[in-house]
């Protein structure tokens, strides 16, 4: 009888456990859109946007990014002096911490991301946005996997579609993997480019996203492409897996250097996101 028993009990938590696989799995591909092979032959369709017409955030694309221990994300907040919406735009600033008693932080930052809430693999995203300047201030639109295939950061890689610093006329578009950064190939093939943009105007901040390359744009034109090399170690190519999108305010760190408090706030205008397969 006690092993008939232990048996049934076996049974019943195998099947709980296929049935939360199953579940789960389910609940991922509500979110997650994985591009059918050969779309990218295809014209582009629109399947996600955000062109912020609310007057507050819409919690089922975006949540605010928590608060972290490295550079870009130790001053990020929740607090609502960080984000402001209106007119078809959202505000994520940074800002000198009104209450350094309740919170010791001297500055606070605004930034969202969709993980959790929408990802893809493959396609074109595009982010219309105006970056306001200062010392310090370092706004980013970028991307990180969702399901983390090959491991702990930076395994998985990451896609930096904009980072801006200070009172830059450029921006810098990167691709970090263990590959980049542990194996230290940044020449083979070229990781990083610049573009130089209009910073007192918007621009259109781009990702066109292949099995085989990674092509950044701005204002439409490509300006730096990255190619999946087959001669290399597999680690160069960590981007055959969803990834999410995040977009921030950021302040300080030892790639922009420290923060002007006077110069404060400052702030990244996003007027809309779309993302095309």
């Amino acid at each position: 009888m006690n092993r008939l028993l232990g048996y049934i009990g076996f049974v019943c938590i195998v099947f709980s456990s296929c049935k939360m696989m199953h579940s789960l799995r389910n609940d991922q591909s509500k979110y997650i859109y994985i591009q059918k092979e050969g779309r990218e032959n295809k014209k582009w369709k629109l399947i996600w946007e955000d062109d912020f017409s609310g007057s507050v955030l819409d919690n089922s694309k975006w949540s605010k990014i928590p608060s972290g221990k490295s550079d870009w994300n130790k001053h990020m907040s929740s607090d609502s002096a960080c984000y402001r919406q209106s007119d078809g735009k959202l505000y994520l600033r940074g800002i000198k911490n009104p209450d350094t008693l309740k919170d010791p932080r001297p500055y606070l930052t605004g930034g969202i991301y969709s993980k959790g809430k929408f990802a893809y693999q493959y396609g074109r995203i595009e982010v219309r946005a105006k970056l306001e300047s200062a010392q310090g201030a370092w706004p980013a639109i970028w991307m990180l996997a969702e399901q983390d295939k090959y491991g702990k950061y930076p395994r998985n890689g990451e896609i930096d579609i904009m980072e801006h610093l200070n009172f830059d006329s450029i921006i810098y578009q990167t691709t970090h993997s263990y590959y980049t950064l542990d194996l230290k190939q940044k020449t083979n093939p070229v990781h990083s480019g610049t573009a130089k943009l209009d910073i007192n105007e918007f621009n259109v901040f781009g990702l066109e996203w292949y099995p085989d390359k990674l092509v950044f744009t701005l204002n439409g034109k490509e300006t730096f492409r990255y190619p999946r090399k087959l001669d290399v170690d597999p680690s160069q190519w960590p981007y055959d897996q969803p990834f999410y999108v995040m977009i921030d305010q950021q302040l300080g760190g030892s790639w922009v250097g420290k923060v002007d408090p006077d110069q404060l706030p400052v702030q990244m205008i996003v007027d809309w996101v779309k993302v095309f397969q």
